[in-house]
């Protein structure tokens, strides 16, 4: 017999976005290695933290540091992976906060099963698109020399496969687009969602104005 019962709180998630002065959701971005994930990440949870939006960026290579540190890379280690991660996300966005996501997550249906987890509208999937040839020559943690040399065994774009969106809300193709353009076009959705607030949306016009 399940003894569990969910507990309602207080303050719920409409209050904590009214405090924040905007909107909630996960921004998940999935790709390749080498793709470009982190460092869009890093650069769109800047230029929203310099609107006044409230973020938290959840890196996969840094929660298997510490949350995810017992999992392999195995296709049900990998699954544990995502929803774990998806449940992270899903505290900061019932706190009222951006959480922005990189993960090679190379699944369809892991994400689907993220997706699922959140509310309409809350879930952002973004399609760090990169020719795996690019991603091997760049090879910025020499993980494709590694995984070449028969040192790691089911690594995304080697051994084991890469299942890109269907239909993503965001694409960027990192090969061929500036980092600031890519940004700019994640931004974008998230105007367009009305997700930012008013007092961001102006500080966007703003920054787009002096530049």
């Amino acid at each position: 017999m399940n003894t569990i019962v969910w507990q309602p709180t207080p303050v719920t998630k409409a209050d904590r976005r009214r405090l924040n002065g905007h909107s909630s959701c996960v921004v998940w971005l999935t790709g390749l290695s080498g793709s470009g994930k982190s460092t869009i990440a890093g650069a769109l949870e800047l230029a929203l933290h310099e609107r006044g939006v409230r973020t938290y960026l959840l890196d996969g290579d840094n929660l298997r540091h510490g949350l995810n540190r017992d999992l392999g890379f195995s296709p049900e280690h990998r699954a544990e992976n995502i929803r774990r991660t998806a449940e992270v996300a899903k505290l900061f966005v019932d706190a009222g906060i951006i959480a922005i996501c990189g993960l090679i997550s190379p699944y369809r249906r892991d994400r689907e099963a993220a997706r699922a987890m959140f509310e309409p509208g809350e879930f952002i999937e973004v399609f760090v698109d990169c020719p795996v040839e690019v991603c091997r020559s760049r090879d910025p943690k020499g993980l494709y020399k590694r995984a070449l040399a028969g040192e790691i065994k089911g690594f995304t774009g080697i051994d084991d496969p890469y299942e890109p969106p269907i239909r993503p809300d965001v694409m960027v193709q990192t090969d061929r687009t500036p980092l600031r353009e890519c940004v700019r076009a994640i931004l974008h959705h998230l105007e367009q969602r009305g997700l930012l607030g008013a007092s961001a949306q102006r500080a966007g016009e703003r920054a787009a104005g002096e530049r």
